[in-house]
């Protein structure tokens, strides 16, 4: 229940319906004991620089972005990121992060590919400036042959994007997995799933905006069990 104390925390996008992170973030929240609320905040383009400025007139204590928006709203914060999903607000001023790439932290690897040109594959290449990045508005098709670590960044289901084999990880964002995800599991390559990415992502805002440790194994608790 929220009360006249409860933080508050949002998801603003387009739509935001099938997400999970509100169901991840309240699990998180009440692990923590801490009378926070996440809700989801659906709002189209031409409204989010309204939206913004909503979130500091509420008294929210932050926000995710997540599609379409990651770019757009870089411009309208206080930010060095050319994309953004996280925003924390301090004092009446909003600070955009990225999180989107946390789970960089914990790969092995030597030579990156990302495939994908909006908002996720954008902060991914600002996490690894040396990787290719290829697109079908851009350089296609992809080439994976020597990459150890290729990151599907594009909201592409049905169609297989690349094909990585033995001695390779995919790290596919979509959930549930899509069919480069499949095809990869079943050619012998390690598939890091729409889920990993999003605890990741999820658990590197959550202590952004608490200052505390996230419940991670709480966290992918709630996103498994969806």
């Amino acid at each position: 229940m929220i009360s006249g104390e409860t933080r508050l925390v949002g998801l603003l996008g387009d739509p935001v319906s099938q997400s999970l992170s509100p169901l991840m973030q309240n699990a998180a929240f009440a692990a923590r004991g801490l009378d926070w609320a996440y809700v989801p905040l659906p709002v189209t383009a031409d409204r989010l620089d309204d939206a913004v400025r909503g979130l500091v007139a509420l008294g929210f204590a932050g926000a995710n972005v997540t599609t379409p928006h990651k770019l757009a709203v870089a411009r309208l914060v206080d930010t060095d990121e050319p994309s953004v999903n996280t925003l924390v607000i301090r004092e009446g001023r909003v600070l955009g992060a990225s999180t989107d790439a946390a789970l960089l932290g914990e790969l092995e690897f030597r030579r990156a590919v990302i495939v994908g040109d909006g908002g996720a594959a954008v902060a991914f290449a600002a996490a690894l400036p040396a990787a290719p990045r290829y697109s079908r508005r851009g350089t296609w098709p992809p080439q994976v042959s020597e990459a150890d670590l290729i990151v599907n960044a594009t909201s592409e289901r049905d169609d297989v994007l690349v094909e990585p084999g033995p001695g390779q990880t995919l790290v596919d964002l979509p959930y549930p997995p899509t069919a480069t995800a499949r095809a990869a599991e079943a050619a012998g390559a390690q598939v890091v799933d729409g889920l990993d990415v999003l605890v990741a992502q999820g658990s590197a805002s959550f202590e952004m905006w608490t200052g505390l440790p996230a419940p991670v194994d709480v966290m992918r608790a709630a996103v498994r069990s969806a």
